[in-house]
């Protein structure tokens, strides 16, 4: 017997890619669950189904940064904070926090389907008794629109968010005279794809290669070096709501006409802007 929930629950992570390099996204979690039913005619009630699996995920590598150790030039060591991270190809980078920020994954390289698989062992290993197998599967948003993923860190937040290297990947929608604008919502989630956004405020050292992006937050100290083409500097918090205010202002400086943005921050979640070249809305 088999028991299935659609679109579960999402996960929102940063991973590094040996040729990418720091990239942000945000998974969709379906979930398939065999096993025997009980005497009450089930084999898990349906309203524990989702707060376990969520609950699991949420506490392991959920809105962490993904590392393949095994992946070439990477090295792993402890620091003062907890862990550093050190990446050498396709740039330079250097990631300090407490180790609940990372998870570490003895591979060379992360797919879609080595997540899932090895969610679905540790699921598995946790499941109710009648439960004999918990499968997991994991997919992109489907949506033919323009998006990009990006990671960040928010120092002030009370969750898992204050993690400076988790990211997501959002769709990006833009209006200018009342209409979508998808040239535009393309050229613009190409530009900002798989950069890092930082807090003005947190910029610890810059140089004309790198930028360090350092602060104390609840869970610890962390800082995070990366090279400095790759950084969008905004001049808050980079909230989905900041970062929906500075792309409606930039967009509409440079293109000279009143514009409308809705940015998403992962899966069905976001914030609205608009900015008047002339005036703000």
């Amino acid at each position: 017997m088999s028991l299935f929930v659609k679109q579960l629950t999402h996960i929102d992570v940063s991973l590094w890619c040996s040729t990418r390099g720091l990239v942000g996204c945000s998974w969709q979690v379906d979930a398939v669950l065999d096993g025997e039913l009980g005497e009450d005619g089930m084999l898990f009630d349906f309203g524990e189904v989702k707060p376990w699996i969520k609950r699991t995920l949420d506490s392991g590598l959920d809105h962490t940064l993904l590392v393949p150790t095994q992946a070439r030039g990477v090295s792993v060591s402890e620091c003062a904070e907890g862990l550093c991270i050190r990446t050498a190809t396709p740039y330079p980078m250097e990631v300090r926090g407490p180790k609940e920020a990372f998870t570490l994954l003895p591979w060379q390289s992360i797919s879609l389907d080595s997540i899932a698989e090895h969610l679905s062992s540790e699921l598995t290993d946790q499941r109710p008794q009648n439960v004999h197998q918990v499968t997991l599967t994991l997919s992109d948003e489907t949506d033919s629109g323009a998006a990009y993923g990006y990671s960040h860190g928010l120092k002030r937040h009370s969750g898992n968010c204050q993690r400076i290297a988790h990211g997501h990947r959002s769709r990006l929608y833009i209006w200018q005279h009342n209409a979508r604008q998808p040239l535009l919502e393309q050229q613009w989630a190409n530009w900002l794809d798989n950069r890092y956004l930082l807090e003005q405020a947190d910029i610890a050292e810059q140089t004309n290669e790198t930028l360090t992006c350092c602060y104390q937050a609840a869970q610890g100290s962390f800082s995070i070096t990366l090279p400095q083409r790759l950084c969008t500097v905004l001049p808050g918090p980079t909230t989905v709501e900041n970062i929906a205010i500075w792309l409606a202002e930039k967009v509409a400086s440079e293109s000279g006409v009143a514009t409308r943005i809705q940015a998403f921050e992962g899966i069905n979640k976001g914030a609205f802007a608009k900015f008047s070249p002339s005036i703000a809305l």
